[in-house]
């Protein structure tokens, strides 16, 4: 498959690595609004050989060049203000297309790429990659097998080992649309429940660059599911101790944790326990390496049209819609419904 890629930073390069190592990609175009940065992959590519067995062809070619090659697969990973219009133009142009989140940077540009996608007929797919983490998977296998009884609650974790560059956080929307939209589209995905509301808090204890731009750095949540199922969320900037994404879900009969192993950065004070013992995750790209693999092959298969996409704008719409809830709650010290901010079940 010829497979082009729009957007050469520290994501694209991640992604190009990798559709680099998959056999089912034989020519890859990258593209950049730097030139220089898309050139630099192509030599990465062919210095690295990543891996040592790759056959797969790789050139640089302008951005606007993307739409004319009629590639099989468009995958985008420019920067957030580019989403939308880049999504949009692979529509119209008959591309299959993935895109990292989130789809655009509001909900009104969200809204327009949903409108869009859903009155064509060319698959996208949105980059939720904790879906392809086996632990999720299999939490969610679980949980529709009826293995944890009825469930009861829920708790979700995401603690990032130090801050993003002060630079990033004005434009990145704020923790609970950057960050902990990925909690919230997992919790939909795993109980295959809706929200239906949102009580949030959160404080700036760390870099004033976070008061500055109105963000904060550690928040707290308590959200309501429409059957009636409590779940709760922590997410935080400053996990010094490494690396923290953990899910559990206590049901009537089982409780079963997605993230917690080996590398989990956490520690007992319980005597004579020393689980967990290996060395804490540094990054969400290390930690989710597997993940992010087995999202690309996937995507080969939405893009051949063997199988449908597996997250689509609709679906990063509905975390987005969570995400808002939280952030107006946050501010406004209140409990907030989902259809308060547009949400409403589907």
């Amino acid at each position: 498959m010829h497979i082009t890629v729009i957007g050469a930073g520290r994501m694209g390069m991640a992604h190009i690595e990798t559709l680099a190592s998959l056999p089912g990609v034989g020519e890859l175009s990258i593209a950049d609004r730097d030139a220089d940065r898309a050139r630099a992959a192509v030599d990465q590519i062919a210095a690295n050989r990543i891996p040592a067995h790759a056959t797969t062809r790789a050139r640089a070619v302008p951005v606007d060049a993307a739409f004319a090659d009629r590639a099989d697969g468009l995958v985008i990973v420019a920067p957030t203000s580019e989403h939308a219009d880049l999504v949009i133009r692979a529509i119209d142009s008959g591309i299959p297309v993935f895109c990292e989140k989130p789809v655009a940077e509001n909900v009104s540009r969200t809204r327009l790429v949903v409108e869009r996608w859903a009155g064509a007929t060319v698959p996208v797919q949105i980059g939720f990659q904790r879906r392809f983490d086996p632990g999720y998977v299999s939490a969610r296998a679980a949980l529709q097998a009826g293995d944890l009884g009825s469930l009861r609650r829920v708790h979700l974790v995401t603690g990032d080992p130090k801050p993003p560059a002060a630079e990033y956080i004005p434009t990145s929307g704020g923790i609970f649309r950057d960050c902990s939209v990925h909690d919230f589209d997992i919790l939909r995905w795993v109980t295959g429940l809706e929200v239906d509301y949102v009580f949030a808090a959160g404080v700036n204890r760390g870099a004033e660059f976070f008061g500055a731009a109105g963000d904060v750095d550690e928040v707290v949540a308590m959200i309501g599911l429409a059957d009636g199922t409590l779940a709760t969320l922590q997410a935080s900037r400053y996990n010094g101790a490494g690396y923290d994404v953990r899910m559990e879900l206590a049901g009537t009969t089982a409780q079963i944790t997605v993230g917690l192993e080996e590398r989990t950065p956490i520690r007992s004070a319980e005597a004579g326990v020393a689980f967990p013992t290996g060395k804490p995750w540094p990054d969400f790209q290390s930690r989710f390496q597997t993940a992010y693999r087995r999202e690309m092959e996937t995507f080969l298969d939405v893009a051949a049209g063997t199988v449908p996409s597996p997250c689509t704008p609709q679906d990063a719409l509905a975390a987005l819609y969570i995400a808002e809830a939280a952030d107006l709650s946050r501010r406004e010290h209140r409990p907030v419904m989902l259809a308060e901010v547009g949400g409403s079940r589907p």
